[in-house]
């Protein structure tokens, strides 16, 4: 199967949302990580722009993935963070490159996410790199 990854202009995010948020809702419930936001606050920040809905679409245009990015400034790098990545069979090396090309037009030099161990070796594949351990205590 060809996917074709895409990028959902804000404006279009609600007529998107229904085919996305079981991929989205997969993506949080599966990481223990991401307690501090949940599929409400997520299509919350997709409609309002502060964060990019990527899609993967198969040739009928059927959504076989979807993922969210925000977006961080640092003095030396604009980082793409992955904030949510949820489908089936959508990660190979062309769709990757896909994802690449859409976050540096919009001025990516990093991709960066958090991940459960899966994760990390999937993502391990295209030279992701673990870099730290996010330690927390809520005060």
């Amino acid at each position: 199967m060809n996917l074709r990854v895409a990028h959902v202009d804000t404006i279009h995010v609600q007529q998107v949302w229904p085919f996305v948020e079981e991929f989205i809702q997969s993506a949080l419930s599966k990481d223990e990580g991401v307690a501090d936001y949940n599929v409400h606050h997520v299509q919350a920040f997709l409609t309002a722009g502060q964060w990019l809905l990527i899609v993967a679409m198969d040739e009928e245009n059927r959504i076989h993935g979807a993922g969210t990015v925000s977006f961080i400034n640092y003095p030396m790098s604009r980082v793409a963070f992955i904030t949510s990545i949820g489908g089936k069979l959508i990660s190979n090396d062309d769709t990757f490159e896909q994802l690449k090309a859409i976050l540096k037009q919009r001025g990516a030099t990093k991709i960066q996410g958090y991940g459960r161990e899966a994760i990390v070796r999937l993502w391990k594949r295209y030279n992701f790199e673990p870099r730290t351990t996010l330690v927390e205590v809520t005060i």
